[in-house]
């Protein structure tokens, strides 16, 4: 009976339950007042992500499946639930991420200070997070939708909490567009399963060949709808503004795990073939490769601290895609090496990516909290009154840059291993892959750019305004998730050994090998080994090399002076770099793609020019310039097809009548 009570599956069904109802004390205000409601919410979500954590991990380290069959009365035949170690290996970003944010909005949004959204928050924040668990133990299309669908819509509301701002409203209504547009896709896409599979049901892995037409169907289908989901480029339109307005600890679990529900989703379909076509991979990898790079780039020029994240997701995704694409292409090339070393990559960058996108948001809100603007040139100095958050933040920034000794490290090096492999290929293998390595690299290159941009101009030099000078630090409900996760960001960058069991279990699951695998045979293909022995190493030297520092400076005489002189008499802080200056090279380097708008200003003369103004703007490139004149000319262009909804009754009741006939005459025929 124990056994059964502590089993895997039922703590992952106990911490849905638990995450489902953690919203529910906040929505009763006569039995609660608010302030305590909301405590109430956080334990039950905090022990949700306790539980859901331990049923992950006892998973992953089990290696084992269980299935469970729903009785219901739907016409769609049995229903099922199921826990294996792909479903554990993303469940623990869904724990993981939302038990950090929900203690971290005690604080960054408390309810004696937020009392007209904070029950609507609370309570969707929970429905998203148990939501996002039943969409990954779904075995059968018509739950997954169900709880996608949940998803979706909870999401709408976390997006739309401050619905009283007008840019929230778009930015929401934007999300629900597109995310309905990418359940449309799954509305296809289980119908068409369904043809090939004979069953709702979710076929069991490697099971169904890829050559068919249908497959082929199903394959377009599932990227397209996972794709829109991850924010995929160009299917990215609604994450830049959803992630910028929402509340930074919403955007932190939007980012870092709703994200990666679409990859999963993704995997999941692609698990079920086999023999896949060359093409699949390849067309896996030139998204991944264009999403990286042309999000980097976007990020780059970008002013506004969370848009500017947000790109990054985009970026991150692209990463993960890369390694997918070359999981599929050692599939189909019989490179048990690339198929690992890809798949592997790619779900541990999931993972990686979810705790630092998520450490960096939170650091981001604490930033927004203490200097009440998002606009990173209004920002300066704020490591001198934020010096936890400046530390934890720049463990982020180290970490979503790719460097060692930190987690987003040893993913792109088992990325970089397969593209190696892949290069040892056939020619035209050897080609593609040797494309992606190179791109991988820039990005890399582009994002380190990227952050000395966002690090030195928030948190160095001096503040750029005095109205949004940093205030005081996060109390310690906000610093002590971001402590959590940027502990997670060290300890995976220097012992990645302890999760390459579990990589391989989940990995396999996915693309079944031919070979045995009695052995762990990842570690044998990445040097995880001396991956630990050289960020240990590393790490040390760092330390020694700041005490050595610090205790110099304490010898050396102390003398003050303003932070940025430059040479002139009386320095002031527009003297500094500007986020715009910073990056105006790159952004003119990629000005093809980022169609950079500037407003220069005009009557600059004589000795004493009058006071002027420059700004520039990086527009939504591929929502402004392609999709919307896409949507207006079709508008234009269905005037005449726009004049079958009159809104007459009996116009309506014609429609009907005749769509009978032909059915009726379809059958008959």
């Amino acid at each position: 009976m124990a056994q059964e009570l502590f089993a895997p599956s039922t703590l992952i069904f106990c911490a849905t339950l638990l995450a489902a109802i953690s919203g529910v004390p906040i929505l009763l205000p006569r039995l609660l007042a608010a302030s305590k409601a909301q405590i109430l919410s956080i334990v039950l979500m905090l022990v949700a992500a306790c539980t859901g954590l331990a049923g992950s991990i006892l998973t992953l380290f089990s290696g084992r499946s269980s299935l469970f069959e729903l009785s219901w009365s739907l016409p769609f035949g049995q229903a099922q639930l199921g826990l294996d170690p792909l479903s554990a290996w993303f469940l623990l970003p869904i724990f993981l991420v939302p038990g950090c944010a929900a203690l971290y909005a005690r604080s960054y949004w408390h309810a004696d200070h937020h009392p007209a959204n904070v029950r609507k928050m609370t309570f969707f924040f929970g429905i998203m997070t148990a939501s996002m668990s039943g969409v990954v133990l779904a075995r059968d299309g018509i739950s997954f939708l169900f709880a996608w669908e949940i998803m979706a819509l909870a999401a709408y509301f976390l997006v739309s909490t401050e619905d009283e701002k007008p840019e929230v409203n778009e930015a929401g209504t934007l999300y629900m567009i597109t995310t309905h547009t990418g359940t449309l896709g799954l509305f296809a896409l289980f119908p068409l399963l369904n043809l090939l599979n004979g069953s709702w049901l979710f076929p069991a892995p490697a099971s169904l060949a890829a050559s068919s037409w249908l497959s082929t169907a199903i394959f377009l289908t599932a990227l397209f709808a996972f794709g829109l989901k991850a924010g995929i480029m160009p299917l990215h339109i609604w994450l830049p503004s959803a992630h910028a307005n929402a509340p930074s600890h919403v955007s932190a679990a939007m980012s870092g795990v709703i994200l990666k529900v679409g990859v999963y989703g993704l995997i999941r379909i692609l698990s079920f073939f086999h023999g896949v076509p060359l093409w699949w991979g390849c067309s896996v990898l030139f998204l991944g490769v264009v999403s990286g790079v042309v999000g980097v780039a976007f990020a780059i020029g970008q002013h506004d601290l969370k848009r500017l994240l947000a790109y990054h997701s985009i970026e991150n995704i692209g990463i993960i895609f890369m390694g997918l694409g070359v999981a599929l292409i050692g599939q189909k090339t019989g490179s048990v090496a690339m198929m690992l070393l890809g798949m592997s990559g790619a779900l541990l960058h999931v993972l990686n990516h979810a705790t630092f996108k998520a450490l960096l948001f939170l650091g981001a809100g604490s930033v927004i909290h203490a200097t009440g603007s998002r606009e990173i040139d209004f920002m300066g100095g704020v490591a001198r009154r934020l010096p936890y958050t400046a530390l934890l933040f720049g463990i982020g920034s180290v970490a979503i840059c790719g460097l060692p000794p930190l987690n987003g490290f040893v993913s792109e090096l088992l990325i970089y291993l397969g593209f190696f492999q892949g290069i040892q290929g056939e020619e035209g293998v050897a080609a593609a892959v040797a494309l992606a390595a190179p791109a991988l690299a820039l990005v890399g290159g582009l994002a380190v750019a990227c952050f000395v941009k966002v690090y030195g101009i928030v948190f160095l030099g001096t503040p750029r305004t005095e109205a949004h000078a940093a205030k005081h630090e996060a109390g310690w409900q906000m610093l002590l998730p971001m402590l959590l996760l940027g502990g997670l960001c060290i300890a995976i960058g220097l012992a990645p050994g302890l999760v390459a069991g579990s990589l391989q279990r989940a990995s396999l699951k996915v693309l079944p090998l031919s070979v045995g695998t009695g052995g762990l045979l990842l570690q044998k293909l990445a040097p995880l080994t001396m991956i630990t022995v050289f960020g240990i190493g590393l790490l040390a030297l760092i330390s020694a090399s700041a005490l050595w520092y610090r205790r110099r400076l304490a010898r050396a005489p102390c003398s003050e002076t303003v932070t940025w002189g430059c040479g002139y008499q009386r320095p002031a802080p527009r003297m500094q770099y500007s986020a715009s200056s910073f990056a105006e090279m790159l952004t003119s380097l990629f000005a093809f793609v980022l169609k950079p708008q500037s407003h220069r200003p005009d009557g600059i003369a004589g000795l004493f020019p009058g006071k002027t103004r420059f700004s520039s703007h990086v527009p939504e490139a591929v929502l402004e310039l392609v999709y919307i004149p896409a949507l207006v000319r079709l508008y234009q262009r269905s005037s005449g097809v726009r004049r079958l909804q009159s809104g007459i009754l009996q116009q309506y009741v014609l429609y009907t009548l005749i769509t009978l006939i032909v059915l009726l005459l379809s059958d008959y025929l």
